[in-house]
């Protein structure tokens, strides 16, 4: 898996953004198979937004993907550094429901560089059936 590979999927995909607030996301998946889906966030004037991990997964689930390794996400405003960039909750506990603990999320910023977090440490006691 190239990292550096998928995050420029990400960075890619992040320019497509649909934004009211000017802070682009971009995702980009990767299934057991290593096939990647991408997304971006998706904003509107109501409370339904669509978040860039929650696109690439539902582009993902939509196609027959059931077996996931990692999502890489990238986060900034046009102009400003990537900042470490974290899936909100709502996408936390979604990916909670087609993924294992052990998934991978990786964030990238310009400061820190490659950070490598598994969904159990970014949502601890989650929810499950």
């Amino acid at each position: 898996m190239n990292k550096d590979l998928l995050f420029k999927y990400a960075k890619e995909v992040r320019e497509n953004a649909c934004t009211l607030t000017g802070f682009k996301v971009g995702a980009a998946l990767v299934t057991e198979n290593n096939k990647v889906y991408t997304g971006c966030n998706i904003e509107n004037a109501g409370i339904q937004s669509i978040c860039a991990e929650r696109c690439a997964f539902v582009k993902a689930l939509s196609n027959g993907e059931r077996k996931f390794k990692a999502i890489f996400v990238v986060g900034k405003k046009d102009g400003e550094e990537y900042n470490e960039t974290f899936p909100c909750g709502y996408c936390r506990q979604f990916m909670r429901s087609y993924t294992s603990l052990d998934f991978k999320i990786y964030t990238y910023s310009d400061s820190k560089g490659i950070n490598e977090y598994t969904l159990e440490e970014l949502l601890p006691h989650s929810f499950d059936l």
